[in-house]
């Protein structure tokens, strides 16, 4: 079970943030072309960065916690794997977050406008520190 201990954080990351997609309307899987705008360009890099750092031997991957499936270049499928899945948690987070904010402001605009109430006291303890 070790071997596939990091794609089940994997899976439990994108479990934990399914729910935004549908509950804060985060709307990320919803535009798959605007996600794939999006993932190439980390995969791409970070895939290149991967591969030279194992290409030079500064990292390696404990094959006690890999599954022993190995992409072109020796870079573990739990790494491209990670390039994909981090980012699309990032991207839905950022969007639910957005939303919620949204919706907020939203409120304080459409809400009536009144002038704020004083209990007496707070009104007093203003005045005592005022004197």
């Amino acid at each position: 079970m070790e071997r596939y201990q990091y794609l089940l954080l994997m899976a439990g990351c994108l479990a934990v943030t399914l729910p935004l997609e549908f509950l804060l309307h985060a709307r990320v899987y919803r535009r798959p072309t605007l996600l794939l705008r999006a993932l190439v360009p980390v995969v791409l890099v970070f895939t290149a960065w991967d591969l030279l750092g194992i290409h030079r031997g500064h990292w390696s991957y404990n094959p006690a916690y890999v599954t022993g499936v190995d992409l072109p270049g020796g870079m573990p499928l739990e790494e491209l794997v990670f390039f994909l899945v981090v980012p699309i948690c990032g991207l839905l987070t950022y969007e639910a977050v957005g939303d919620v904010l949204l919706r907020v402001r939203h409120r304080r605009i459409s809400a009536p406008r009144q002038a704020p109430v004083e209990s007496s006291g707070t009104a007093h303890r203003r005045r005592g520190r005022d004197a």
